[in-house]
């Protein structure tokens, strides 16, 4: 985010968002076979053995490993108990570790790199970095598959965050850790190339836009950032020159860094998660996240966590432990409240011409409530610069009292206004709202019964219009 605005398996899947198309897009079938390893349960324990799965890729390519983490005792809520880390290697070389942030189970997908055809053995260990409270980490229905997909081919090898030379080199393993990715694709000016782009969801970012100004502008408490982009040949080589990522300071930079095969290494080096292609001396953690899925067209990036339920827990989690919650919870404040209390809503819009000078038009969502149709609770808490000025579909939140529901909702509104001073008179269009949703006691998204399409057009006249009532 940038610093600019200042700013059980789990129950809860994604298909459970039933107002909104939440569904995984995948690589295509004939992309990925099976290797052959049975799925089984696998526990590694603190001062334990480490614990191996074998598998055969019936020939070269990505290697896959898929199973539901969780780890007794841990809680990412709580101080000390923060996490389990495990670290996996295939045949001696460190491929990824994983950071297990939760006592109940957690579907978890990372890569494991480039392997040859043949028998391959994985192996896992209870690590350095895991929470005084973790004691083990058992993975349910551990298997592991290969892919033919160009997406795993290229993917960012994202090493720990240390502050190196002074600081904690196992901080992702207690704040703004790495939790999903996924790519996106674009054609590319030379005939059968394309443009693949990754991004990253963190827990959160400890140091960029505030956490009042996330909610309202992002809707959320995750950092998303993009990492890393590279154009590929027909053939699914990549073209020399041409790969870029997010350096510090948003900037976009020549990646000169290391490959892994395919894989470009980079660091997260910097508080709201930037990177770096220099790699700090031997730091212990690094992250390969199966970045296979993308983004349904249309949709914001926030999506990518509707069908990951699990990441809202962690991200709200994360906020209770480093005391970022009002308590106690109040709408009328621009402090972040408990997250229950939040409607997480997306909706599109587009901006027309400017007619004049001064600021762009921003839009906010305002909720009435049926208690009292006479207040407007607004996701830009009536802050100019929390209002949200980009274009397509976006994603915000509303704050309203404790324990309000969908059914206590009288309207939605759009609302127009100028994000600083003056006002350009540019019209503000909403489409769509796509999905509202509140998170249930354990922060998790509850399903979504908000959605609208059509066509409102907010200008200087007429600022603000209904675009949802029940």
């Amino acid at each position: 985010m940038r610093s600019r605005a200042r700013h059980a398996v789990l129950a809860v899947t994604g298909a459970a968002l039933a107002g909104a198309p939440l569904t995984l897009v995948s690589p295509p079938a004939q992309a990925a076979s099976p290797a052959s390893s049975a799925a089984r349960t696998i526990t590694v324990q603190r001062g334990g053995p480490a614990r191996s799965l074998s598998f055969t890729a019936r020939h070269a390519g990505e290697a896959v490993i898929s199973f539901a983490a969780s780890a007794p005792g841990v809680s990412w809520a709580r101080e000390g108990a923060e996490s389990a880390v495990v670290s996996i290697t295939v045949d001696g070389r460190h491929a990824t570790d994983l950071v297990v942030p939760s006592s109940a189970p957690i579907p978890r997908s990372l890569g494991l790199g480039h392997v040859g055809k043949g028998r391959h053995k994985v192996t896992l260990r209870f690590a350095k970095g895991s929470a005084p409270a973790a004691r083990r980490v058992t993975l349910r229905g551990a298997g592991v598959r290969m892919s033919d997909a160009l997406a795993l081919r290229h993917a960012p090898v994202v090493v720990g965050r240390t502050g190196w030379p002074f600081g904690d080199p196992y901080q992702n393993a207690a704040t703004d850790t790495p939790l999903i990715a996924w790519h996106e694709t674009r054609a590319a000016a030379a005939p059968g190339h394309r443009v693949i782009e990754y991004s990253v969801v963190w827990s959160n970012e400890d140091g960029g836009t505030d956490t009042p100004a996330l909610m309202a502008r992002w809707g959320r408490t995750t950092d998303i950032e993009w990492v890393y982009r590279v154009e590929v040949d027909a053939s699914g080589n990549r073209v020399d020159g041409t790969a870029v990522y997010q350096a510090p300071m948003h900037l976009t930079l020549k990646f000169t860094g290391r490959y892994e095969g395919d894989h470009p290494v980079l660091q997260t080096c910097t508080s709201n998660n930037n990177m770096c292609d220099v790699i700090s001396p031997e730091p212990p953690l690094r992250f390969l996240p199966d970045a296979s899925g993308t983004r349904p067209v249309g949709r914001a990036r926030e999506v990518v966590m509707d069908r990951e339920p699990w990441t809202y827990q962690i991200a709200a989690q994360e906020m209770v432990r480093e005391g970022k919650i009002e308590s106690p919870s109040d709408p009328a404040t621009r402090e972040v409240g408990d997250q229950r209390a939040y409607l997480f809503a997306e909706f599109a819009k587009a901006t027309g011409a400017a007619t004049g000078t001064g600021a762009v038009p921003g839009v906010a969502l305002g909720v009435r409530l049926k208690s009292d149709a006479s207040r407007l609770y607004r996701s830009d808490h009536d802050e100019p610069t929390w209002a949200i000025d980009r274009d397509g579909a976006v994603a915000t939140t509303v704050e309203l009292p404790e324990g309000t529901r969908v059914s206590d909702i009288a309207s939605i509104e759009a609302v127009r206004r100028p994000t600083g001073f003056g006002d350009n008179g540019a019209p503000a269009t909403v489409t769509s709202v796509n999905r509202g949703f509140f998170l249930d006691g354990s922060y998790l998204p509850q399903p979504s019964s908000i959605a609208w399409t059509g066509s409102v057009t907010l200008t200087q006249a007429n600022p603000s219009a209904v675009v949802w009532r029940p």
